[in-house]
């Protein structure tokens, strides 16, 4: 059975004139869809009265969005009112604020990268409408680090990439002089890094369609896709310039190598080019070490991961780690707090913790939860998060020993200290797919939980203070939900809990799992001697004996 291509909408800036989009876009999904989406580049808002006044009607459910809709955040100072989430969410029905940088992956596997706002342009002042080369590096940096990344099938930028033209038809209306300066060497540097198949940007107020170009060296490298940049004009303006764009799009992760490779006859050489970015890097030296992309050390780490006790860092040159914030009242999972219940904890770190999870599915639920203060992964600074990821692989290790595997989850909601959740299940659990149990289950609360790249951060995806749910998987895949308004409490147990996984439905709330006090001390003396030959910071206490 062939794969069915989805079909998409791309606007250039609304600019306020939503009225006139969404009628337009109304008609052409009448005569030529169903549409999967509409996608917004450069200004969406206006500060006109009038324009304020149309999105009222939208924002308070008077008029209805006809499809659901992605937009990018401010590209001025006078919009950013309009952007009270900088993480991204909701902004009306049917309209959603992707956030600053990231990536986004529907249930169909179509992968969206986008970048909001434009280029920081002096050092010394930036702006929350900002980027600059250290979120393009945080965005790129965990995608181009997987070892099987391709590309990403779109890429959504207000800002051109600088040089664009290059090889190809300048585009009407913008001569040659302006055209040398129009754009932004950091959304080049992101394009030759990220691929995309399709590069969509706004805010020059015309419409150019670039020749296709080429990502690899001819005879030099083996043929990868190509990439087709499309600028969007301004909705409603006076010369008819194209606003609105319809493509057709095949995801790419199920598209054949020798399908998604062919190279169009009318094809280009990329324009773009590393050699300015690392001109302009060389002036600033010694800047260069924070930026991924400009010392071209793709997939190394921060160097300090996989440390346990017993190993102190050198903080010559670097800035001391920041301190915990203190909780607002009493904390059950501070380790200082004397309202944590000591006689669950398994192991203790240098910052983070393992204890006996309260009211377990199984015997050896467990969580990983920092000594002081932090209320999710978001908010971890490196050395904490570095010690987290050591202690999951340990209980990989440990369930792995035993012919079983594990599934880790959070949730980031009416929770104010971090608690990573991992349940080990049977190898035989992995005859269902895990992913598809918990996107059905996801479907049946009205939950939108997408998949994010294997390699991502969440502090790219997800902002310091935002609700969401996120899992992962056996397999190495990753879910995530934005937690909007509602989320049920106990989903990540429930979704476990179901017949499909672990066949124990009485056993999802945890208040019917607890266990007397003499009981889970017993419990977790069992699973500390199990965990001990897998525990780093043991094996640190022995290195120091």
């Amino acid at each position: 059975m062939s794969i069915q291509p989805l079909k998409i909408l791309v606007t250039g800036d609304v600019a306020g004139k939503f009225d006139q989009l969404f009628n337009r876009v109304r008609n052409v999904n009448k005569k030529a869809g169903p549409f999967e989406m509409l996608l917004c580049v450069g200004d969406f808002f206006g500060v006109a009265a009038s324009a304020q006044a149309e999105w009222k009607k939208y924002q308070d459910g008077e008029e209805k969005v006809p499809m659901p809709t992605y937009i990018l955040g401010a590209n001025k100072v006078e919009h950013l009112k309009f952007f009270a989430e900088p993480n991204g969410c909701e902004i009306a029905e049917n309209v959603t604020f992707l956030g600053k940088k990231g990536t986004f992956t529907g249930t169909s596997g179509l992968q969206i990268a986008y970048m909001s706002g434009i280029e920081q342009e002096d050092a010394a002042i930036k702006e929350p409408h900002h980027f600059n080369k250290a979120d393009v590096d945080a965005l790129g940096m965990p995608l181009v680090s997987d070892s099987k990344f391709r590309g990403v099938d779109v890429l959504l930028t207000s800002q051109w990439p600088l040089g664009v033209a290059k090889y190809a038809s300048p585009p009407d209306g913008i001569n040659v002089e302006g055209l040398q300066s129009t754009g932004s060497a950091s959304v080049s540097d992101l394009v030759l890094a990220l691929r995309p198949r399709y590069h969509f940007a706004g805010m020059e107020g015309c419409f150019y369609e670039r020749l296709p170009y080429r990502n690899h060296k001819v005879l030099a490298e083996g043929a990868r896709h190509v990439t087709r940049f499309l600028a969007l004009a301004k909705v409603g303006n006076k010369e008819k310039k194209k606003y609105l764009y319809a493509f057709n799009i095949i995801p790419m992760n199920k598209m054949e190598k020798e399908e998604l490779v062919k190279q169009p006859q009318d094809v280009t050489e990329c324009p773009y080019s590393w050699s300015e970015r690392k001109q302009q890097e060389q002036q600033r030296p010694d800047m260069s070490n924070q930026y991924f992309f400009s010392t071209g050390q793709h997939g190394q780490g921060s160097g300090h991961r996989g440390r346990g006790r017993g190993h102190k860092r050198s903080h010559e040159g670097q800035r001391m780690p920041r301190k915990p914030p203190k909780p607002t009242g009493p904390c059950w999972f501070c380790l200082a707090s004397p309202q944590v219940e000591k006689h669950l904890v398994v192991s203790v770190g240098t910052t983070t913790y393992l204890a006996l999870a309260k009211g377990g599915l199984v015997s050896d639920h467990v969580l990983i939860t920092p000594i002081g203060h932090y209320q999710s992964t978001v908010d971890l600074p490196q050395d904490v998060i570095s010690e987290l990821e050591q202690y999951k692989t340990a209980l990989r290790k440990l369930f792995k020993s035993e012919g079983k595997t594990c599934v880790i989850f959070e949730r980031n909601f009416r929770t104010q200290h971090l608690q990573i959740q991992v349940v080990p299940v049977k190898f035989d659990s992995m005859m269902v797919d895990i992913k598809d149990v918990f996107l059905e289950h996801a479907e049946s609360h009205k939950l939108e939980l997408n998949e994010i790249p294997r390699h991502s951060d969440l502090k790219q995806i997800v902002s310091v203070g935002a609700p969401y749910f996120y899992v992962e998987l056996p397999n190495g895949d990753k879910l995530l939900h934005r937690v909007k308004k509602f989320f049920p409490l106990q989903f990540g147990r429930e979704v476990l809990a179901s017949s499909e996984i672990l066949d124990m439905t009485e056993r999802a709330d945890w208040k019917a799992c607890d266990v007397s006090k003499e009981e889970a001390t017993d419990m977790t003396a069992v699973f500390r001697e199990k965990f001990n030959k897998f525990d780093f910071n043991a094996a640190d206490d022995d290195d120091e004996d």
